[in-house]
C-alpha cells in the first residue's frame, strides 16, 4: 500500500539532531510500504536537508531516491487539484496541497510527518488522515 511522505520525516530522519529523529528511525527500520512523495514535497526537502546537512546530507537523500527508497508521482492535472486544495486551506501552501492532492489520487489517508496541521486536514474523499508513525 502507497504512503504520502511529507518532507518533515525525510528531514527528522536525516537529521540526529532532529526531536523527532529517533521515531522516525525506529518507524523506517519496520516500515515495508510504498513511500510516495511529490516533486514539490520532494524540493522542500533537497532545500531543508542542504540547509541542516550540507552536501553530504542532500547527497544522502539522493543516493535514497536513487535506490528507490521514495518515489515521486505527479500527473498531467496535478497542479489545477493542488491549487483547488490550496484555494480550501490556503494556511498550508502548495507543497502540503501537494501531498492532499497525491493522497487523493493514491487513494489514501495515510501520511508520513511530524507535522500536526495534517490532522485539521482531509484527505479530497473527505477522509481524516491516519498522521503516522503517531498513529501507528
Amino acid at each position: 500500500m502507497a504512503l504520502v511522505v511529507d518532507s518533515a520525516f525525510v528531514v527528522a530522519l536525516a537529521r540526529a539532531r532532529d526531536d523527532d529523529h529517533q521515531a522516525a528511525r525506529a518507524w523506517m527500520q519496520t516500515a515495508d510500504e510504498d513511500l510516495v512523495t511529490s516533486p514539490l514535497a520532494l524540493a522542500e526537502m533537497d532545500y531543508l536537508i542542504g540547509e541542516y546537512l550540507g552536501k553530504r546530507g542532500q547527497e544522502a537523500l539522493w543516493s535514497d531516491l536513487a535506490d528507490g527508497v521514495y518515489s515521486v508521482r505527479w500527473w498531467a492535472d496535478a497542479i489545477g487539484e493542488v491549487v483547488t486544495v490550496a484555494r480550501r486551506h490556503p494556511w498550508i501552501g502548495l507543497t502540503d496541497a501537494s501531498l492532499v492532492a497525491l493522497a487523493g489520487r493514491l487513494r489514501t489517508s495515510r501520511i508520513l510527518t511530524f507535522d500536526d496541521h495534517f490532522r485539521s486536514l482531509t484527505t479530497p474523499d473527505g477522509e481524516p488522515f491516519i498522521v503516522l508513525p503517531a498513529d501507528a
